[in-house]
Protein backbone atom coordinates (compact mmCIF):
# COMPACT_ATOMS: atom_id res chain seq x y z
CA UNK A 1 0.00 0.00 0.00
CA UNK A 2 2.79 2.06 -0.02
CA UNK A 3 1.65 3.91 -3.27
CA UNK A 4 -1.77 4.62 -2.02
CA UNK A 5 -0.09 6.09 1.30
CA UNK A 6 2.09 8.37 -0.40
CA UNK A 7 -0.99 9.65 -2.50
CA UNK A 8 -3.00 10.49 0.67
CA UNK A 9 0.05 12.09 2.13
CA UNK A 10 0.09 13.97 -1.05
CA UNK A 11 -3.29 15.02 -1.15
CA UNK A 12 -3.35 16.36 3.09
CA UNK A 13 -0.18 17.94 1.94
CA UNK A 14 -2.45 19.69 -0.85
CA UNK A 15 -5.28 20.99 1.44
CA UNK A 16 -3.13 22.30 4.02
CA UNK A 17 -1.13 24.43 1.60
CA UNK A 18 -4.32 25.58 0.26
CA UNK A 19 -6.11 25.85 3.52
CA UNK A 20 -2.96 27.94 4.91
CA UNK A 21 -3.22 30.36 1.58
CA UNK A 22 -7.05 31.15 2.90
CA UNK A 23 -6.03 31.47 6.71
CA UNK A 24 -3.27 34.09 5.57
CA UNK A 25 -5.27 35.82 2.90
CA UNK A 26 -8.82 35.97 3.83
CA UNK A 27 -8.49 34.99 7.94
CA UNK A 28 -10.37 31.96 7.90
CA UNK A 29 -9.89 29.78 11.09
CA UNK A 30 -8.09 26.48 10.31
CA UNK A 31 -11.53 24.20 10.25
CA UNK A 32 -13.61 26.29 7.86
CA UNK A 33 -10.20 26.71 5.41
CA UNK A 34 -9.48 22.95 5.27
CA UNK A 35 -13.31 22.36 4.29
CA UNK A 36 -13.15 24.95 1.92
CA UNK A 37 -9.84 23.88 0.54
CA UNK A 38 -11.40 20.35 -0.28
CA UNK A 39 -14.05 21.91 -2.21
CA UNK A 40 -11.95 24.19 -4.02
CA UNK A 41 -9.54 21.48 -5.14
CA UNK A 42 -12.38 19.48 -6.22
CA UNK A 43 -12.39 16.38 -3.45
CA UNK A 44 -14.66 14.33 -2.28
CA UNK A 45 -16.25 15.53 1.08
CA UNK A 46 -14.73 12.88 3.35
CA UNK A 47 -11.50 13.34 2.18
CA UNK A 48 -8.96 12.66 4.83
CA UNK A 49 -8.13 16.31 6.25
CA UNK A 50 -4.53 17.47 7.39
CA UNK A 51 -3.89 18.04 11.38
CA UNK A 52 -3.82 21.72 12.47
CA UNK A 53 -0.13 21.20 12.92
CA UNK A 54 0.64 20.24 8.89
CA UNK A 55 -1.92 23.40 8.41
CA UNK A 56 0.12 25.58 10.46
CA UNK A 57 3.29 24.37 9.35
CA UNK A 58 2.01 25.37 5.66
CA UNK A 59 0.76 28.90 7.10
CA UNK A 60 4.66 29.67 8.32
CA UNK A 61 5.73 28.24 5.17
CA UNK A 62 3.53 30.79 3.20
CA UNK A 63 3.79 33.67 5.45
CA UNK A 64 7.76 33.25 4.82
CA UNK A 65 7.53 33.07 1.58
CA UNK A 66 5.20 35.95 0.67
CA UNK A 67 4.38 38.15 3.99
CA UNK A 68 7.59 38.47 5.38
CA UNK A 69 8.33 42.16 5.06
CA UNK A 70 4.87 42.86 6.30
CA UNK A 71 3.74 40.33 8.94
CA UNK A 72 6.04 40.54 11.58
CA UNK A 73 4.97 44.23 12.04
CA UNK A 74 1.10 43.47 12.02
CA UNK A 75 2.45 40.65 14.31
CA UNK A 76 3.32 42.90 16.77
CA UNK A 77 0.66 45.21 16.72
CA UNK A 78 -1.56 42.19 17.72
CA UNK A 79 0.21 41.17 20.54
CA UNK A 80 0.34 44.51 22.16
CA UNK A 81 -3.37 44.91 21.86
CA UNK A 82 -3.20 41.35 23.29
CA UNK A 83 -1.78 43.02 25.93
CA UNK A 84 -4.19 45.77 26.46
CA UNK A 85 -6.53 43.47 26.69
CA UNK A 86 -4.78 41.36 29.20
CA UNK A 87 -4.19 44.27 31.72
CA UNK A 88 -7.98 45.24 31.61
CA UNK A 89 -8.43 41.34 32.36
CA UNK A 90 -5.95 40.69 34.79
CA UNK A 91 -8.23 39.89 37.52
CA UNK A 92 -9.31 36.77 34.90
CA UNK A 93 -5.69 35.42 35.14
CA UNK A 94 -5.70 35.76 30.95
CA UNK A 95 -3.47 33.90 28.91
CA UNK A 96 -3.24 34.57 25.12
CA UNK A 97 -3.32 31.09 22.93
CA UNK A 98 -3.47 30.76 19.34
CA UNK A 99 -2.22 32.40 16.33
CA UNK A 100 -1.06 35.33 18.00
CA UNK A 101 0.93 33.58 20.74
CA UNK A 102 2.54 31.24 18.67
CA UNK A 103 3.73 33.88 15.78
CA UNK A 104 1.69 33.07 12.45
CA UNK A 105 -1.18 35.91 12.85
CA UNK A 106 -1.40 38.67 10.70
CA UNK A 107 -3.51 41.97 10.28
CA UNK A 108 -6.99 39.73 9.57
CA UNK A 109 -6.26 37.17 12.58
CA UNK A 110 -8.38 37.28 15.50
CA UNK A 111 -7.01 37.30 19.12
CA UNK A 112 -8.13 34.51 21.67
CA UNK A 113 -7.28 35.12 25.53
CA UNK A 114 -8.45 32.17 28.13
CA UNK A 115 -9.85 33.48 31.30
CA UNK A 116 -9.88 31.35 34.28
CA UNK A 117 -12.75 32.48 36.85
CA UNK A 118 -13.84 31.97 40.11
CA UNK A 119 -17.43 32.67 38.77
CA UNK A 120 -17.85 32.48 35.12
CA UNK A 121 -20.21 35.13 34.92
CA UNK A 122 -17.63 37.66 36.40
CA UNK A 123 -16.02 38.49 33.54
CA UNK A 124 -19.49 38.91 31.26
CA UNK A 125 -20.55 41.59 34.47
CA UNK A 126 -17.01 43.16 33.88
CA UNK A 127 -17.98 44.10 30.49
CA UNK A 128 -21.38 45.11 30.81
CA UNK A 129 -19.88 46.91 33.97
CA UNK A 130 -17.47 49.10 31.29
CA UNK A 131 -20.02 49.22 28.75
CA UNK A 132 -18.07 46.97 26.02
CA UNK A 133 -20.48 45.51 23.65
CA UNK A 134 -19.32 41.77 22.89
CA UNK A 135 -21.62 38.77 21.86
CA UNK A 136 -21.85 35.64 23.76
CA UNK A 137 -21.74 32.38 22.09
CA UNK A 138 -20.77 28.46 22.86
CA UNK A 139 -17.17 27.47 21.14
CA UNK A 140 -15.20 24.12 21.52
CA UNK A 141 -12.66 24.35 24.15
CA UNK A 142 -9.28 23.34 24.75
CA UNK A 143 -10.41 20.09 26.08
CA UNK A 144 -12.54 19.35 23.53
CA UNK A 145 -15.65 19.95 25.90
CA UNK A 146 -17.95 23.35 25.40
CA UNK A 147 -16.95 26.75 26.84
CA UNK A 148 -18.61 30.21 26.77
CA UNK A 149 -16.89 32.95 24.45
CA UNK A 150 -17.66 36.64 24.44
CA UNK A 151 -16.42 38.27 21.79
CA UNK A 152 -16.20 41.58 21.29
CA UNK A 153 -14.33 44.45 18.45
CA UNK A 154 -11.21 46.34 19.35
CA UNK A 155 -9.39 48.70 17.26
CA UNK A 156 -6.02 48.53 16.83
CA UNK A 157 -3.88 51.96 16.83
CA UNK A 158 -0.81 50.46 14.71
CA UNK A 159 -2.74 49.30 12.43
CA UNK A 160 -6.13 51.02 11.86
CA UNK A 161 -8.53 48.59 11.99
CA UNK A 162 -10.88 46.82 14.46
CA UNK A 163 -9.68 43.18 15.18
CA UNK A 164 -12.01 40.46 17.08
CA UNK A 165 -10.83 39.89 20.51
CA UNK A 166 -12.54 36.62 22.05
CA UNK A 167 -12.74 35.81 25.51
CA UNK A 168 -12.97 32.02 26.50
CA UNK A 169 -14.31 31.63 29.75
CA UNK A 170 -12.89 28.96 32.02
CA UNK A 171 -13.37 27.85 35.33
CA UNK A 172 -10.15 28.85 37.47
CA UNK A 173 -8.99 24.89 38.10
CA UNK A 174 -8.74 24.44 34.69
CA UNK A 175 -5.82 26.57 34.17
CA UNK A 176 -3.25 23.59 35.19
CA UNK A 177 -4.46 21.43 31.98
CA UNK A 178 -4.05 24.80 30.39
CA UNK A 179 -0.31 24.70 30.08
CA UNK A 180 0.51 21.44 29.11
CA UNK A 181 2.72 21.51 25.94
CA UNK A 182 1.33 20.43 22.66
CA UNK A 183 2.40 17.70 20.28
CA UNK A 184 4.93 20.18 19.39
CA UNK A 185 6.33 20.27 23.03
CA UNK A 186 5.55 23.86 22.57
CA UNK A 187 3.69 25.28 25.66
CA UNK A 188 0.27 26.29 23.95
CA UNK A 189 -0.53 29.52 25.73
CA UNK A 190 1.04 32.46 27.71
CA UNK A 191 0.57 34.87 30.60
CA UNK A 192 0.80 38.68 30.13
CA UNK A 193 4.54 38.65 31.44
CA UNK A 194 5.58 35.81 28.56
CA UNK A 195 3.55 37.99 25.97
CA UNK A 196 5.28 40.74 27.40
CA UNK A 197 8.41 38.28 26.88
CA UNK A 198 8.17 38.91 23.11
CA UNK A 199 7.82 42.36 22.81
CA UNK A 200 10.53 43.19 24.37
CA UNK A 201 9.03 44.93 27.42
Amino acid sequence: MPAESTLMDNVKSEIAATAARMVVEEGLEYGPAKRRAVRQLGLPARTALPDNDAVEDSVREYIELFCADTQPAELEALRRLAVTWMERLAMFRPYLGGAVWHGTATRLSDIYLQLFCDDPKSAEIALIEHQVDYEARTVTGFNGELVEALSLSSLSPELGEPIGVHLLIYDHDDVRGALRPDAKGRVPRGDINAVRAMLGQ
